[in-house]
């Protein structure tokens, strides 16, 4: 008897104890009965990770905080959006060969398309680091109008200078006003779910409000939102949505987006 060899795929990132992309792609490779296996690893040295894959022969990467930028220069090539964003979450080996993708900022717009079309809209981003770059880009890239704030104020004006947009101090986010809020930031992730990044009060100024933190699914942003009125999305489906990408570039099939939403839900709520 013979079997095609076992594939192998992992996710890059520190810390990972957190992430259910293990789970999440574990479950949409039984489903799809692909012979493929997927593990976390809390990476130290970044290089010596990168020349694993290699060694190794992975087949693909997940990259997540901190690495999703610093990554970029250790690749072979780097795709045009994911260059664009400046930031890189999935790694594809091609014989060697490391070729780098962003997967969020499609991810990001499948979900958020689901309950509102940005054109025209404006959007406040809080939030600098690689998923918020991805953010941004693919909300400029559908017409919205974007701002950023970061509690760090150099990365905000740095990325918005990037992308030609705008920025704000964090200290001003009370002060906002528009169609669309989204926290690009881990505050409220767990375990420190008693944070919000958003002052309560000022809510009722968006008429759509998304975190993209999706453990707890129903952040302390997400229920004042919903308490204020506004429409409320969390981050489970930009996360099944980006997974699911990465399954297409890595194996060019068609992904199990509905078993990845359920394995997500189902695990979550346990």
């Amino acid at each position: 008897m013979t079997t095609k060899p076992e594939r192998l795929f992992c996710l890059l990132g520190n810390p990972v104890s957190h992430s259910l992309s293990p789970v999440m792609h574990r479950a949409a490779f039984r489903a799809m009965n692909l012979n493929a296996c997927y593990h976390a690893f809390c990476v130290k040295d970044l290089s010596m990770a990168i020349d694993g894959i290699r060694g190794l022969n992975i087949d693909g990467a997940s990259v997540t905080i901190p690495f999703k930028e610093a990554v970029i220069s250790y690749l072979d090539e780097i795709d045009e959006d994911a260059r664009r964003i400046g930031a890189v979450n999935t790694i594809l080996n091609r014989d060697g060969q490391l070729l780098g993708f962003n997967t969020d900022a499609a991810g990001f717009m499948k979900a958020l398309q689901s309950v509102m079309d940005p054109r025209g809209k404006e959007a406040f981003l809080l939030g600098a680091g690689g998923a918020a770059r991805a953010i941004a880009y693919a909300l400029i890239k559908a017409g919205a109008k974007v701002t950023i704030l970061n509690r760090t104020e150099k990365r905000a004006e740095s990325l918005a200078k990037e992308l030609a947009c705008e920025f704000l101090p964090w200290e001003k986010r009370g002060e906002l006003k528009g169609e669309i809020l989204i926290n690009a930031t881990p505050i409220g992730m767990f375990p420190q779910t008693n944070a919000s990044p958003f002052p309560e009060e000022r809510l009722f100024q968006f008429a759509l409000v998304v975190d993209i933190v999706y453990n707890p699914p129903e952040t302390k942003l997400i229920s004042a939102a919903r308490k204020a009125g506004a429409l409320t999305q969390n981050g489970i489906e930009m996360f099944v949505e980006q997974g699911a990408e990465q399954i297409r570039i890595w194996t060019g099939l068609k992904p199990p987006v509905d078993v990845m939403r359920r394995t997500v839900e189902e695990v979550i709520r346990k």
